[in-house]
């Protein structure tokens, strides 16, 4: 057991009802029934087993890195000491399962006081087999680089990863995480990140296609002045599972987190949920945190989960708070746009293209922000007839 597993495995030791105490040993996670808290919202029933004894095997994902200038990649294997560099310990049995069947890890390295223009892409494309695949990656930004790395993820297959986001003392790392998937793909992932001192992450969360899609986003902060920049933004159509989960773990005084979470839903049966779950330990004085999470229902038939937790355990902070909400087209919204000769259909086009551009923006991915706004405009493609019909029956 390297050095980095075995600090995880302590840090991993959470008294919080919150988080579950992490291990890697899969016999330690019961094979979820779907009354547990962290599984009582997911569909087991279409995960394909990965969550009991499904086997794993290599060829589900082609992965492709398409390397800015500076930026170092190297495939290891899974015995390499990088492997549990971030902290990560699995607090549930896929997870487990997907870091034991993992046969190596794609690690990205920004070497230290190296400022990367424009994006490393990391692609991972689903081959269509029909034997679930584990993968695994590890993202270091080393002490004062600046970096962005995109993760794609795309095709159809049945996927469970883990990846670990390392920003050291002073770095400035965006990391985003596109689930682009067919429609029949499902995808659990887990992805945690350890900031460190005066150390910046913006970690975006973008959920699109699959039939089931959980992404597990934790952090933690390796010394004081850590900010974490949390952004999601995802559109649920017809039968999909979108789920996403948020662990923020002030482990350091004077750290910041900000989470903001926007989705939109459209169809029979479309659910998103959205836990947001915020730790502040009693050596975390003087933190900022705050979270957010808005979604926008289109159509009759669609329903979102949304909870936000707090967990304080100090009283020497900045500030801590949160917000939720689940509601429809706002009627004022549209009256004032069709009041002013806007048709009822680019009124509500309007709408939600206002709705998901201040979050889109912030991003930082030009030709991605670029594209997720075409992708908005085609996923209303789908249903904007729909909806107007229904609105004057």
């Amino acid at each position: 057991m390297t050095a980095a597993v075995q600090e995880a495995l302590e840090l991993g030791k959470v008294e919080s009802h919150l988080h579950p105490e992490g291990s890697f040993d899969v016999e330690a996670h019961e094979v979820p029934k779907g009354r547990e808290e962290i599984w009582r919202f997911t569909p087991l029933k279409r995960l394909h087993d990965i969550h009991d004894d499904a086997p794993f095997a290599d060829g589900a994902t082609k992965v492709e890195v398409e390397a800015a200038e500076g930026v170092t990649v190297e495939t290891v294997a899974a015995d390499d000491d990088v492997r549990g560099l971030s902290g990560l310990v699995p607090t549930d049995r896929v997870s487990a399962r997907a870091w034991a069947a993992s046969t190596g890890a794609t690690v990205v390295r920004i070497p230290t006081d190296t400022v990367v223009e424009g994006a490393t892409v990391i692609r991972h494309h689903g081959t269509g087999s029909a034997t679930a695949g584990a993968g695994h990656a590890v993202i270091v930004a080393e002490k004062f680089a600046k970096a962005t790395v995109v993760l794609v993820f795309e095709g159809s297959a049945v996927v469970a990863d883990n990846i670990e986001i390392v920003v050291e003392d002073g770095a400035d790392l965006t990391v985003v995480s596109v689930q682009d998937w067919a429609d029949d793909a499902v995808h659990l992932s887990t992805q945690h990140a350890k900031v460190g001192r005066d150390a910046n992450l913006k970690h975006v969360s973008v959920s699109f296609g699959g039939d089931v899609v959980r992404h597990d986003f934790s952090a933690e902060y390796a010394g004081p002045g850590g900010s974490v920049e949390s952004l999601g933004l995802y559109f649920a159509d017809a039968g999909q599972h979108i789920e996403h989960r948020l662990f923020v773990d002030h482990t350091a005084p004077k750290t910041k987190s900000n989470v903001v979470y926007k989705g939109a839903l459209q169809g029979e049966k479309a659910h998103a949920v959205w836990i947001g779950n915020v730790l502040i330990r009693k050596e975390a004085e003087g933190i900022e945190t705050y979270e957010e999470n808005r979604n926008l229902i289109l159509t009759d038939g669609a329903w979102a989960d949304s909870v936000p937790n707090l967990e304080i355990e100090t009283g020497e902070i900045e500030g801590a708070g949160h917000a939720s909400a689940i509601g429809r087209f706002d009627d004022e919204q549209l009256f004032y746009l069709q009041s002013r000769s806007i048709s009822e259909t680019e009124a509500k086009r309007l709408v939600v293209h206002g709705f998901f551009n201040d979050l889109i923006r912030q991003i930082g991915v030009p030709e991605l922000e670029e594209k997720l706004t075409g992708t908005v405009e085609a996923e209303l493609a789908k249903n904007i007839n729909t909806l107007i019909t229904k609105d004057n029956a």
